[in-house]
């Protein structure tokens, strides 16, 4: 067993401690959470005329239902590649970017997993034969759960994007046209994400944007060698 985990993905400095396993957590983080955004976009109607009513439709509950169940994988996800990127970075990591870039990733995550909770409580609820709340309880519910997403964790991705870019400027480790997106998508994030609710897909498309970016590069280094930022 001790020669296995010498060998294999197991050892200490293997594939998932750097780049292969940020790129594939956030390959995973970037699909999941665009097919749950999709699918609740698709599935709840933008101004209902009247709370809820869409819950008559059993196709409709059951995407978003499928949607609610994969918010949590993705935010499992996110959470690996955070703590797998902090490992690649090491001691080049700034501590002031880093605290920001830790804590405004961790928020996003709590408030995604708060919103999901809150709608899957209403669903689960509305579904009972003894009674379904009230019109009034399911459009507060539908409004914490738009605020949450919509106002508050995407502002916080966009405070993650921006300080992962500052980090990737300094060490190195991200193209320079994903910078360059990167900003564009944090702006839209703090400034224009009421605009529109597809804005919102910007943060994991970045995401999946980057991860591919990093896988690309990692298996274009040869075995026995690490990629280092660039001097200067």
């Amino acid at each position: 067993m001790e020669d296995v985990t010498r060998r294999g993905w197991l050892r200490p400095g293997g594939p998932l401690r750097t780049s292969q396993g940020a790129a594939i957590a956030g390959i995973i983080f970037g699909v999941l959470l665009i097919t749950a955004l999709v699918l609740l976009r698709i599935s709840v109607p933008a101004h209902p005329e009247m709370a809820g009513a869409w819950l008559a439709d059993p196709r409709r509950r059951t995407a978003v239902a499928v949607a609610l169940n994969l918010i949590p994988f993705a935010g499992i996800a996110f959470l690996w590649f955070i703590g797998v990127l902090r490992d690649r970075i090491g001691e080049r990591e700034d501590r002031f970017f880093a605290t920001v870039f830790l804590g405004s990733g961790l928020l996003f995550v709590a408030m995604l997993f708060v919103a999901a909770a809150v709608s899957g409580g209403l669903i689960a609820a509305a579904s009972q034969p003894s009674g379904a709340p009230g019109a009034g309880t399911l459009a507060l519910g539908r409004d914490i759960t738009a605020t949450l997403i919509n106002i508050y964790s995407m502002r916080m991705a966009a405070v993650f994007t921006l300080t992962t870019v500052t980090i990737a400027r300094r060490t190195g480790i991200m193209s320079r046209w994903l910078t360059v997106a990167g900003i564009a998508v944090a702006l839209v994030l703090l400034i224009g994400v009421g605009i529109s609710a597809w804005a919102e897909l910007l943060f994991p498309a970045w995401i999946l944007a980057l991860s591919a970016d990093i896988l690309v590069a990692g298996l274009k280094v040869p075995a026995g060698r690490t990629r280092t930022a660039p001097p200067g």
